[in-house]
């Protein structure tokens, strides 16, 4: 089938695909850089296991081990996705060098070293989004944000403090809003004797954070829960109750979900509409969570669809979209482009939704029909759109893109000689 009887049988739903691959070269999504390195990053030794909650399991060859290697493959997937790209960057991926001083620890780091970053995102024109990194670091006493000890929570206050200059900084220069996202993995591995304690220090340190200044046009801060990281299993100090309890209290602050951040029963889909009943703004982390928060590739499968359609139907630009996996099991360039291309064809289906119609049959009762035109959605050509759209984009199709990877991987990452 062509693209312009593709077209034709949308059009008798109502649906205009043109309009809609029109709509999504317009709407950013953040690739995050963590996926290349394993979330390595270059400020602490390479060597030493992750710590703080954070895990990869894996050791496929060709890892990046320097900013200029993890340039390069971000480079490679940009060539092999349509849409609009936006960088994310944590803390942790400061580049560090003779013309800004040399190394400094994660609560004295500043604008100049991610100039570099900055440079890479101008060349290319994307935006940048950022996240302070409260993990993996010997100031994790195991905890952070929420300790008792006053020296680490100050250590990890002014930590963020940096990042929310860091972040100004990033949306000045980039011409685009940067998203800071704050996400600690505080916790404790088994059963506590005070609870609220931890809670009330970590809110204090939000309240700190977030008294440096920025322009709340430019910079938007998130807070994000999660429900166990490895080692907190028994209680986490930023649960999705608190998170949403601190956005909803400060005019500054929004809230960001992670759908592998909840209980395997709960769906993110179902959230967003009662989040965006309340506030302007939210962001999400877009993953695969197996059984917990394991940050598998996403997959075109049907969580994605409907947290994609929950998006589109309350207002695209009301959603700050990342991606957030890390998988060291496969070809981490694959990984990437696997994820991003899933999350625009989720994205497309769900421009490809004649929501008016559905939404009138629903108001009227109208069950029977509603279900018969959702079902018979599921086989339109949707496969014919997409092609378009990676067409208009000047981006391969599906099934012109992996042997690219293949021969990056044979000429490139092949020669690395780094895993895990």
């Amino acid at each position: 089938m062509s693209y312009t009887e593709a077209k034709a049988k949308y059009a008798l739903l109502g649906v205009n695909p043109d309009e809609a691959i029109a709509k999504l070269r317009t709407v950013p999504v953040s690739l995050h850089c963590w996926q290349g390195d394993d979330v390595r990053g270059f400020d602490t030794d390479p060597t030493k296991p992750l710590t703080g909650g954070i895990q990869t399991t894996g050791n496929y060859p060709g890892r990046a081990g320097t900013p200029q290697e993890l340039m390069a493959d971000m480079d490679k997937v940009i060539s092999l996705v349509p849409g609009q790209v936006k960088l994310n960057l944590h803390a942790s991926y400061a580049i560090f060098d003779e013309e800004n001083g040399g190394w400094v620890d994660r609560d004295k780091l500043e604008p100049k070293h991610f100039k570099k970053w900055v440079d890479f995102c101008k060349e290319r024109g994307l935006g940048c989004d950022f996240n302070p990194t409260f993990f993996s670091h010997p100031k994790c006493d195991p905890q952070t944000l929420s300790s008792s000890n006053e020296g680490t929570r100050r250590f990890w206050v002014e930590h963020g403090k940096a990042c929310v200059r860091i972040s100004q900084y990033l949306a000045e220069e980039l011409g685009q809003p940067c998203v800071m996202n704050i996400w600690a993995g505080d916790g404790f591995k088994d059963i506590p004797a005070d609870r609220i304690g931890p809670r009330l220090r970590y809110k204090k340190s939000f309240d700190e954070i977030l008294s440096q200044s920025f322009d709340p046009d430019k910079v938007y801060p998130c807070a994000e829960s999660k429900v166990f990281g490895i080692g907190v299993e028994s209680y986490t100090v930023g649960s999705a109750e608190w998170c949403l309890r601190y956005a909803a209290s400060r005019k500054d602050c929004i809230c960001l979900l992670d759908n592998g951040h909840y209980h395997p029963t709960e769906l993110v889909s179902d959230k967003i509409s009662a989040i965006l009943s309340y506030d302007q703004k939210m962001a999400l982390h877009i993953t695969r969570g197996v059984r917990w928060d394991s940050d598998h590739v996403v997959l075109f499968d049907d969580e994605t669809r409907e947290i994609c359609k929950e998006v589109v139907r309350c207002g695209l630009d009301r959603v700050f979209l990342a991606l957030d996996f890390f998988d060291a099991s496969i070809n981490r360039v694959s990984a990437w482009v696997t994820g991003f291309r899933n999350l625009q064809k989720a994205l497309l289906y769900a421009l490809l939704e004649p929501h008016q119609l559905l939404k009138k049959l629903q108001d009227e009762g109208n069950w029977t029909r509603l279900m018969v035109i959702q079902e018979e959605l599921k086989t339109m050509p949707f496969g014919e759109i997409w092609d378009e759209y990676c067409r208009v984009c000047n981006k391969p199709k599906d099934g012109q893109w992996f042997s690219e990877v293949e021969e990056y991987e044979a000429q490139v990452l092949s020669r690395r000689g780094l895993s895990k």
